[in-house]
């Protein structure tokens, strides 16, 4: 397949052929055919006529060198002829100097047909033939002009339609931009919830049935199982509300709608894992927008399952309701750290803090990891 530019050129030489091709017939019919002057006269024209075929293909690629040459053949033409073919086809090379040249060189040749209009009507008047001059005034702006600015007027068309494609391509190419940041914002959103909802549940029942495997004591294996149950029901049902929410019409929903009222549940299914959880709350509680809820709701999910999993046998939990923000504490003695530690959990904690316009921050610091995440609180329209 040739490439767009070899194509382009090839299309425009087979038109410059058969513009140069159709003058040539068009002056041998006109000249050979229709002309009853001499022989020699009328060949003398048709080679003159075929100069300007040549100029009239010659024009667009090179347009200066075009009307230079198809205005020595029409001098020539008025000097030996005249004749109609070499005028007719230098009306196509003025055109395709106005389409296709440059815009200085069509002001110049619309300036040079005024004043030899002009010209020519004042000497029919000088020469006392006021009845010509108005005919032949008007016949030489015709010539010389009206291709002149029919050219320029497609020029203009053919620029605006460009402009317009490709104005119509960059709103195209952005609008699909738009469609893939949001495709990927969704997936991200997605992503989180599915780690949220079924990662700290999986991890707290795979902790536990390796516990259940190892214990000798049936009490132990018990404990273990009926913790490995409770986060598998939880999980199940949380799993089963973000599918429910997933194939709602209503897209402006953040999520699974839970909240900090599910977090003394949430904490006495951690301590059934053996963890001391301690969960104080400071300030008056009030009704909070959903976003900031669930957000924060899932932040304390996440920090206690992290607990669970790397910390040691103590985690402490702060809620400040404070005035235009929420603020979110959990702290818990540096342990073991689990082999099977992704990071995803902190990088969706920080995730769902920074889209509220909140902060986060996480780290461990004498021996102590550290959680602590604030996000603005709007008024809740009632």
């Amino acid at each position: 397949m040739p490439e767009p530019g070899i194509g382009e050129w090839r299309r425009g030489l087979r038109r410059d052929l058969l513009i140069a091709g159709l003058s040539v017939a068009g002056a041998v019919v006109l000249t050979v055919g229709a002309f009853d002057g001499p022989a020699g006269l009328r060949w003398r024209l048709l080679g003159v006529a075929v100069v300007a075929a040549v100029a009239a293909g010659l024009v667009r690629t090179r347009p200066v060198t075009g009307v230079l040459v198809g205005g020595a053949a029409v001098l020539v033409d008025q000097v030996i002829g005249p004749s109609l073919a070499t005028v007719l086809i230098y009306t196509q090379v003025l055109y395709d100097a106005g389409v296709h040249g440059p815009r200085r060189l069509a002001r110049v040749l619309l300036w040079a047909g005024a004043m030899l209009t002009v010209a020519v009507t004042v000497l029919h008047l000088a020469g006392g033939r006021g009845q010509d001059a108005a005919v032949n005034g008007v016949l030489v702006a015709l010539i010389l002009i009206v291709p002149v600015t029919t050219g320029m007027s497609v020029r203009e068309w053919r620029d605006r339609s460009a402009a317009d494609r490709r104005h119509a391509e960059q709103v195209a190419r952005l609008a699909a931009m738009d469609d893939r940041r949001a495709v990927a914002a969704e997936r991200t959103r997605m992503a989180r919830e599915l780690h949220d909802v079924v990662a700290n549940h999986l991890s707290v029942v795979a902790i536990h049935s390796t516990g259940a495997l190892a214990a000798a004591d049936p009490a132990l294996r018990e404990r273990a199982l009926t913790v490995i149950r409770d986060h598998a029901v939880q999980g199940l049902a949380e799993l089963r509300e973000s599918i429910r929410v997933l194939r709602l019409d209503e897209t402006a929903l953040p999520g699974v709608e839970v909240g900090l009222d599910e977090v003394p549940a949430l904490a006495e299914r951690v301590r059934r894992t053996g963890l001391d959880v301690r969960v104080t709350t400071t300030g008056a509680r009030r009704p909070l927008p959903i976003a900031v809820d669930m957000a924060a709701y899932r932040i304390v999910q996440e920090s206690l399952t992290n607990a669970v999993k790397h910390g040691g046998d103590t985690v402490t939990l702060g809620i400040t309701y404070g005035p235009g923000v929420l603020t979110v504490t959990v702290s818990n003695p540096v342990g073991v750290s689990s082999p099977d530690g992704s990071g995803a959990g902190l990088i969706g904690m920080r995730e769902r803090a920074s889209l509220l316009g909140g902060t986060f921050d996480a780290g461990a610091a004498d021996g102590v990891f550290l959680v602590r995440v604030s996000l603005p609180t709007p008024k809740v329209s009632a």
